[in-house]
């Protein structure tokens, strides 16, 4: 085990840090949540979840190896480098480059080009033959300022840029406002706890960004929707983007054709942009609780976004389902979603 942190995107202050812990429980890594900080966790846990993490954590952008944690003071910060053991971590002839983030405006008392310089300048004469590269470099080191502190890391891990650019509402065949935004889509999977292979439904499933987002990662997915045109629209979007679903049709979602599911991930209609079909919200989703538990297995996992206004969590145990957790984040002035994990 070693310390990690990783550095998030910083959409929401908290949604990256659940989305991942339920990545790393579900991948079945130890793992010891050591410090929260403005868009940086540490962690204490294994190198593979470096790559893990990255890849499938929809607000990750960077994994890398701790090498120092220290006070956001210039003292510190060049005292610490000089105590850190270099060898077996840089290699000999090749190139590296330091690069240090400073998050929010954290430490602004701070040149952040003159600690780069003075870290690079202990690397070049501690590690025999080892060059800067700025452009291509083998190795980097990234520095990280937030919360008044200092995090020197290897990075292991980078999320590319345009990862989820190319599946942005706007940019599949189908389209409609109310869509669901890709890296929200993935981290409701991610908190849903779901695993490669299992089946995922969606029963008001619009345009697809939430089996979108379980397909890549593996899923089955199925999905329904009360109106036909979306159902068809939906079905473009799979095939898009490479996913056969396992089945999609036109269905009231409180009156579900499907018998089973791991995980129920859903993203049901409110707010200006969609129709709940002549039904307020909050009865559309007591009908909606009160069938879905037949279709999930005992622990399986149901996430879903609901207008702050209607107190989900209430909803939910009143039908026998085990709250986990929930996150709100605001959209306008009159809609704030709540995402909220259930168990059932």
């Amino acid at each position: 085990m070693a310390v990690l942190f990783f550095i998030f995107s910083g959409e929401h202050p908290t949604l990256p840090f659940a989305e991942l812990k339920a990545v790393l429980e579900v991948e079945g890594i130890k793992f010891e949540t050591l410090q929260k900080l403005t868009q940086v966790s540490r962690v204490k846990t294994d190198l593979t979840s470096a790559d893990i993490a990255t890849t499938r954590c929809a607000m990750v952008k960077i994994s890398c190896l701790e090498l120092l944690h220290c006070q956001a003071e210039h003292h510190s910060i060049i005292q610490g480098m000089k105590e850190i053991k270099l060898e077996g971590l840089l290699h000999p002839n090749r190139s590296f480059a330091v690069r240090v983030k400073r998050i929010r405006g954290s430490a602004p008392h701070l040149d952040v080009e003159k600690i780069e310089r003075e870290i690079g300048r202990i690397v070049v004469s501690r590690v025999r033959g080892i060059k800067v590269n700025l452009e291509k470099p083998s190795e980097m080191l990234l520095g990280v300022l937030t919360d008044k502190e200092f995090l020197l890391g290897l990075k292991l891990a980078e999320k590319p840029v345009k990862s989820f650019f190319e599946r942005l509402p706007r940019k599949r065949p189908f389209f409609h406002p109310a869509a669901l935004h890709p890296k929200l889509a993935r981290c409701m999977v991610n908190l849903a706890r779901t695993r490669r292979g299992q089946t995922i439904l969606d029963p008001f499933c619009g345009t697809g960004s939430l089996l979108i987002e379980a397909g890549m990662m593996g899923c089955q997915v199925l999905g329904s929707d009360i109106k036909s045109w979306m159902v068809r629209g939906s079905k473009i979007n799979l095939r898009y983007f490479g996913i056969e679903p396992v089945g999609l049709v036109v269905a009231d979602a409180c009156k579900p054709p499907f018998t089973y599911a791991d995980r129920v991930i859903t993203d049901p209609p409110y707010g200006r942009l969609a129709t709940t079909v002549g039904q307020t919200t909050s009865k559309l989703l007591t009908k909606f609780f009160s069938t879905i538990g037949k279709i999930l297995p005992k622990e399986g996992y149901l996430c879903l976004a609901a207008p702050r206004t209607i107190k989900i969590r209430e909803i939910g145990e009143s039908y026998g389902f085990k709250f986990i957790e929930s996150y709100f984040v605001y959209v306008h002035r009159s809609l704030t979603r709540e995402i909220a994990v259930f168990k059932n």
